[in-house]
């Protein structure tokens, strides 16, 4: 059974993946880069119109928790220990230090759920590729060092004042010397310059038959650029060609894939288009709500899968709440199919959500705007959401609640009218209030068919590529 669990992946390692069950690897961990990344959510009717939502700090501090995760791997001895205590005399206690006190740790875990026929790929760049490949070389041995694959591509920017940056690093690992790797699956087309030249007797002798060559080490695959068919938004997304060229070359159908920072999913899309089964973990509410949703826009109700970790009880919910309002916030919006709204002051206070919807041939963008509450509830908190709908010219307000609504929370609601809905010939109520306990339950918005009208997120492209297949390789030019 595939597996999508929320949580930080070195608990999930230690609790739920058993030793030697593993076949591949890929990660693309946080790089270190001291960058503040963003989902963007961008709206096909309003391109100009993104919200930001902080997902996750690429930055790594040296604090108690490091110095602690640093003190764990010293004290378990061996060539990891030494390498950390090496790299401490040579960084000191700084940030850097931290991020590979944060690594060590998952890659000693990975390394123990891999099969003996296993290879990972780690994907970084250049902030931190120097001290992870020996952090690399630590774990599974200098000798079990198969490639550094460099990731070519040519979007981006250009500078004046340094070579363009326009590649990544792909260290690929095995975990002992019998390791998988099909070589065959993924040969290189030769360009019709080379097939040309097979046909000059005095140029290179290419047998007719001879139309590929083996796999490089360098990977020519674009990046995605900002109007790609597959981008969703996420900062850190990478190209599905990326993806399946590493699960085809190293991996056969049935066997299970494991990515450990997975955001958006690309590498459990590319898994389950391949007919591989897959892990993917994350410590956002927010990413795990986007692979969801990209999840059923590429294969609808064709891929099965466990999501873990998530609230399943009111009992559960609350304790999120405690330990971590917007992670609560976010995987509440996500039970409704919403988008967690923009964090900024100003005008769009009073809102932790929104869905967007089409009800009519041709027309306008219109939403449902949501509040997140989790504290007791209180007749002011449907006041200022009335406040709000107005405010925004939105067509309903949902209220999210912990708790049951009063009874004078439940007048406020009912006197706050109905939309009519244009294209559907039905009223909604435009105030409602919906508690953890009902949506758990399975309620939802009454509003327009949502699985029909729905434009909140970018939808990811319907999976239609031939399975088995390694797509973009053409004969260039």
């Amino acid at each position: 059974m595939n597996k999508l669990y929320y949580g930080d992946n070195l608990d999930i390692l230690r609790r739920y993946i058993k030793d030697e069950t593993i076949d591949l690897v890929y990660l693309d961990p946080p790089f270190n880069s001291k960058a503040t990344y963003n989902v963007l959510f961008g709206n096909k009717d309003e391109p100009d119109a993104t919200a930001q939502i902080k997902a996750f700090d690429d930055t790594w501090h040296w604090d108690q928790s490091a110095a602690e995760a640093f003190r764990e791997i010293v004290e378990s001895g061996g060539d990891l220990s030494r390498a950390m205590q090496a790299f401490r005399l040579f960084l000191g206690d700084n940030d850097m230090l931290a991020y590979l006190s944060m690594m060590a740790p998952r890659l000693q875990e990975l390394r123990r759920v891999m099969k003996p026929t296993a290879s990972i790929y780690l994907h970084c760049d250049p902030t931190a590729s120097h001290y992870l490949k020996i952090l690399m070389d630590a774990v599974f041995g200098a000798d079990n060092f198969i490639n550094e694959i460099v990731w070519h591509y040519h979007t981006g920017g250009a500078s004046k004042s340094h070579y363009s940056r326009k590649h990544d690093i792909i260290f690929f690992y095995s975990k002992t010397e019998d390791y998988n790797f099909y070589a065959e699956r993924v040969k290189i087309p030769r360009t019709k310059k080379a097939l040309k030249r097979a046909q000059n007797p005095k140029g290179a002798r290419i047998s007719a038959d001879d139309t590929t060559k083996l796999p490089e080490d360098v990977f020519e695959i674009q990046a995605l650029n900002p109007m790609s068919n597959e981008r969703l938004g996420y900062p850190t997304q990478k190209p599905e060609e990326l993806l399946e060229k590493i699960i085809l070359a190293s991996s056969n159908e049935g066997e299970i894939i494991l990515d450990p920072f997975c955001g958006c999913g690309t590498a459990i899309v590319a898994a389950q288009r391949l007919n591989r089964e897959w892990i993917g973990v994350d410590i956002t509410h927010l990413a795990v709500g986007l692979m969801k949703h990209r999840l059923q826009d590429t294969f609808g109700d064709q891929v099965d899968y466990e999501v873990l970790g998530e609230p399943v009880s009111l009992e559960g919910a609350e304790a999120l709440a405690k330990q971590d309002p917007f992670q609560f916030q976010w995987w509440a919006l996500g039970l409704v199919g919403a988008r967690p709204n923009e964090q900024k002051k100003g005008a769009d206070a009073g809102i932790d959500g929104r869905i967007y919807f089409h009800d009519e041939a041709n027309g306008d963008t219109k939403q449902v705007i949501i509040s997140v509450k989790a504290g007791k509830p209180h007749l002011s908190y449907m006041r200022d959401l009335r406040g709000v709908l107005d405010r925004e010219d939105a067509e309903i307000g949902v209220l999210i609640t912990m708790q049951g609504p009063t009874q004078p929370m439940k007048a406020e609601a009912a006197s706050g009218g109905f939309y009519e809905s244009p294209g559907w010939g039905e009223r909604y109520p435009k105030l409602q209030i919906l508690t953890i306990e009902e949506l758990l339950d399975g309620k939802g918005i009454d509003m327009p068919p949502i699985g029909q009208v729905n434009v909140t997120f970018k939808k990811a492209p319907r999976s239609s590529r031939d399975e088995g297949v390694q797509p973009g390789l053409g004969l260039e030019e």
